[in-house]
């Protein structure tokens, strides 16, 4: 592939996103057109302290299932952190990458600088980065299978249906594959450019798929204690459903987090799944306000704040290490030059 026709690629990924943006945008405008700014305000503020804590655990647990993305990294390329390292770098690399998009990108480059001051290989960064990408994207596809049948069909138009479907193939044909490559090709090795990427064993992909579907089912938990107040009847295996296939949608938008994509395609959808079919479009929007809150902006805070301080500590000792340095250093000796002339 020639240089121009990456670039070109490059530029059409980067105004696919934008264009499913303004269209998110008009979406969201068309569905809450008829709602005030304080109804939606108004519904953030009602939510009910109790359920923003169960969605606050729910994120906690989700972001350690995320940073185990990155142990399970390390066992594959055959390499030892301690603990609190790869629980730092796995959940900073998701934080950031969850807000900023582009997951390889953002979450990569603070990965790339936290691993390479902890003496891994770069080589061996590229393939953690691929095979956490892989793991998501594992987990994920079989929420969405699952979720496309719990998913009524009938709730959306037919042209919505069809990408749904699509998706279900897709998101079945990865699982599939990756399994079969995992069964047919066991301990063999793949390469591509100058790293050699090791197959992984249907075990690892099991764990992969696993530790994919318990992020899947804690991030979509955080919006459900948010959603649930204003929507009681709202049955959780539909509601899972819909939540991975918005996130899905989201990912492929090429959106920072999905934003717009993810929150137009709810609320289309939700009030079609409901039993009673009574829902407050501000209500639900207000309940994603939270949800974004509690599952984008907390942990970046939380996290960076973690990382900030890690930074300045390891300033610190690098000074403290140098000035010790400094006073263990023997002095040499002054040879003073002897200017005096022979009589």
């Amino acid at each position: 592939m020639s240089v121009k026709t990456k670039r070109f690629f490059k530029r059409l990924i980067g105004y696919a996103g934008l264009f499913f943006f303004v269209l998110a945008a008009g979406m969201l405008y068309w569905q809450l057109r008829n709602y005030s700014l304080m109804d939606i305000l108004r519904s953030l503020w009602h939510i009910p302290f109790a359920n923003l804590v169960m969605a606050s655990i729910a994120c906690f647990v989700g972001y350690v299932a995320l940073s185990l993305y990155d142990y399970l990294a390390l066992e594959y390329v055959g390499r030892k952190v301690s603990w609190w390292k790869w629980m730092l770098a796995g959940m900073l690399g998701f934080a950031i990458s969850n807000n900023a998009g582009s997951a390889a990108v953002s979450g990569g480059a603070i990965r790339y600088r936290l691993y390479t001051r902890w003496r891994v290989p770069g080589a061996d960064i590229i393939k953690m980065i691929t095979f956490s990408g892989l793991t998501f994207f594992l987990g994920y596809a079989a929420v969405a299978v699952i979720g496309y049948f719990l998913v009524p069909h009938e709730i959306l138009q037919d042209s919505v249906s069809i990408g749904i479907t699509g998706l279900f193939i897709a998101c079945l044909s990865l699982i599939l594959a990756y399994y079969a490559i995992a069964i047919v090709f066991c301990d063999k090795s793949i390469r591509i450019g100058e790293i050699k990427f090791h197959i992984p064993s249907i075990g690892t992909a099991t764990v992969q798929t696993f530790l994919g579907i318990m992020d899947a089912l804690c991030a979509g938990l955080v919006l459900y204690f948010c959603l649930i107040p204003y929507v009681p009847d709202l049955p959780f295996g539909m509601f899972m459903g819909l939540y991975v296939i918005a996130a899905v949608a989201g990912v492929f938008s090429q959106t920072p987090g999905g934003i717009g994509v993810f929150e137009s395609i709810f609320l289309i959808a939700l009030p079609k799944i409901v039993p009673s079919g009574n829902v407050n479009e501000a209500s639900v929007f207000g309940a994603l306000l939270a949800y974004r809150i509690i599952y984008y902006v907390l942990p970046l805070i939380g996290v960076g704040g973690l990382f900030f301080i890690y930074e300045r500590w390891l300033r610190a000792r690098m000074k403290r290490w140098l000035e010790e340095a400094k006073h263990k250093m023997p002095k040499l000796p002054i040879h003073h030059k002897n200017n005096n002339l022979d009589s």
